[in-house]
């Protein structure tokens, strides 16, 4: 993928090569006198770790693969440090993700366009969606039949426990839905994964690698981006290290941060464009005062509830040696079995008060007891439901420590900030236990692993959850879209850098509001998109599907009553 005889110039230079970044290059480069270098620094994603889904938590742990940042110390839950894993290889984090694919619910965009984003509808992004995708399912009004990313439902849900969660669900009253990422999101559903043929479907392997062969796309790993070259008010290059010489690149037209949530308004503000105190702070001098930058910061909290069984429908009893070598040897061969899925395939959304008019909890469902920080492992055989509340008010920031870009910037998520926050999480909690323990576990369920029954009162709840509550991995809205007159957005909705010509930013940081959902679906949609800005295309047009809203949602929590109550 190195260039070995770059020109000292692009067209384009798109610095980073995961999500967004990936789409970009693919899209950018259909233009064949269009040239663009793409800068990455991390290496290549040939491990089987990355390839072989069952795989996941191996490369989130691995140095090679991720940048390792941590927040710091979260006042409101215990002090504790999150880890906030990202990608470091070609494809990002979409080659390290649990590769959940969600597009999050239509009242997210629509939010996004009501906050500024003006185009950003949910009329508007579809139409992205669908040319993104390639769905095991088919193509329909709400589906992609033809696009690089293949999304399926791994094994598609041959353990019982899967089907038991979502029949578990509708005892407690809540609807079925056939697709989620359809006309409604609300309710429990199979779960969609992107995977091909039984392989990771990174956005390397679905848009990149087939186009590495254009003479107009120059790929260049292991380049550690140090700042955004400007000229006054314009962004004229990089400057980026590589081999242990810092080199600096010209873009003839413009320069695309695509580095995500944490690293592209690190770069922002190594570059001098960010708040004014912050970038004091740092020893940065300010070349543009841009507020918002590395402010926002939206991202999903995720707790699990673990359940005990006897009988033999667990992951678990294939997680000995000789389990793990049978799975990775039928995955070699065939690309099949347990190997090739990611063992995410039921899923739910739900609300958990009457007022929401979109759902604001995802469920995961997983039929092992497992944890990734290796605890709670009570139990041989077992099955576990993670759940999140998506919608929080809380906001936290990403503030660069100085101009060393291997320096890890400040973290803060500041999960439980808000109130509210606390209280839908303590309500999902109880949401999921009753779910739990609906008719449909009863011939699985011996007893609940974690946290147990013991755990009752609110002041209960409350402590186990700030003690065991971890990050979904969803970082979002560091350098969201807005209009001119607000004065925290970073780009308008053309993706173009409030103040500062020739740069724009491409990635997850631009959600005004992170979706309903795994933000990387909703990463790659913005890619395409903005790759039509770009090119100056005309958008795709509008799309007149229809989605689903709760017709009692003001009144109602759910649509049905639980046949065992456990609230």
């Amino acid at each position: 993928m190195n260039s070995t005889n770059s020109p000292e110039d692009f067209d384009y230079i798109i610095v980073g090569a995961g999500s967004a970044g990936c789409v970009l290059a693919n899209r950018l480069t259909e233009d064949p006198g269009t040239s663009v270098l793409l800068l990455e620094y991390g290496g290549k994603d040939d491990s089987i770790f990355v390839q072989m889904p069952t795989a996941l938590s191996i490369p989130m742990s691995m140095p090679r693969f991720n940048w390792g940042f941590w927040s710091e110390a979260e006042p409101n839950i215990n002090d504790r440090l999150i880890d906030v894993s990202r990608g470091k290889t070609i494809g990002g984090s979409s080659s390290i993700n649990g590769m959940i694919y969600v597009r999050g619910n239509a009242c997210d965009l629509d939010q996004w366009e009501e906050l500024g984003a003006q185009g950003w509808g949910y009329r508007n992004c579809l139409p992205y969606y669908k040319k993104a995708e390639n769905c095991a399912y088919g193509e329909d009004e709400y589906r992609g039949g033809e696009g690089p990313l293949h999304t399926c439902n791994g094994n598609g849900m041959k353990n019982p426990l899967y089907r038991a969660f979502i029949k578990a669900g509708g005892e407690a009253g809540y609807g079925i839905t056939d697709d989620y990422n359809g006309y409604r999101q609300e309710g429990m559903c199979r779960m969609d994964m992107t995977v091909k043929n039984g392989v990771r479907c990174s956005t390397a392997n679905a848009y990149l690698k087939p186009v590495l062969h254009r003479s107009n796309l120059t790929v260049l790993m292991h380049a550690l981006t140090k700042k955004v070259v400007l000229e006054g008010k314009k962004a004229i290059g990089v400057e980026f290290e590589r081999d242990g010489k810092t080199q600096m690149i010209k873009a003839n037209r413009e320069v695309i941060l695509s580095a995500g949530s944490i690293g592209s308004p690190q770069i922002m503000q190594m570059s001098g464009i960010g708040p004014s105190q912050v970038l004091k702070d740092a020893g940065i001098e300010v070349a543009h005062e841009l507020p918002g930058v590395g402010e926002n910061l939206n991202d999903h909290l995720e707790s699990v509830i673990q359940y005990e069984t006897e009988l033999p429908v667990s992951l678990n009893r294939h997680m000995g040696p000789f389990g793990k070598f049978l799975i990775g040897a039928r995955w070699y061969l065939f690309k099949s079995g347990l190997g090739a899925t990611n063992h995410f395939e039921s899923t739910g959304f739900i609300r958990t008060r009457a007022g929401l008019k979109w759902p604001n909890v995802q469920f995961h469902f997983l039929p092992a007891v497992v944890r990734y920080d290796g605890k709670g492992n009570a139990g041989p055989q077992g099955y576990q439901i993670h759940f999140g509340v998506n919608k929080l008010k809380s906001r936290g920031w990403v503030h660069a420590r100085s101009r060393d870009p291997l320096q890890k910037p400040e973290i803060v998520l500041n999960h439980f900030q808000d109130q509210q926050d606390i209280d839908d999480y303590r309500m999902a909690f109880r949401l999921t236990r009753e779910i739990g323990m609906q008719p449909a576990f009863d011939e699985f369920r011996k007893r609940e692993i974690d946290p147990g029954e013991h755990v009752q009162t609110d002041d209960e709840v409350d402590a186990w959850v700030r003690e065991n509550v971890e990050t979904a991995y969803h970082p979002t809205c560091t350098c969201k879209i807005g209009e001119e007159s607000d004065p925290m957005a970073v780009v308008d909705p053309k993706c173009k850098v409030m103040g500062i010509e020739s740069l724009r930013i491409v990635d997850s940081s631009i959600f005004p509001t992170v979706p309903n959902g795994n933000t990387n679906a909703a990463s790659i949609m913005v890619g395409e998109k903005a790759a039509d800005i770009i090119r100056g295309k005309d958008p795709l047009p509008p799309s007149a599907a229809k989605a689903y809203v709760a017709p009692d949602w003001e009144t109602k929590q759910r649509e049905g009553i639980a046949v065992r109550p456990c609230l």
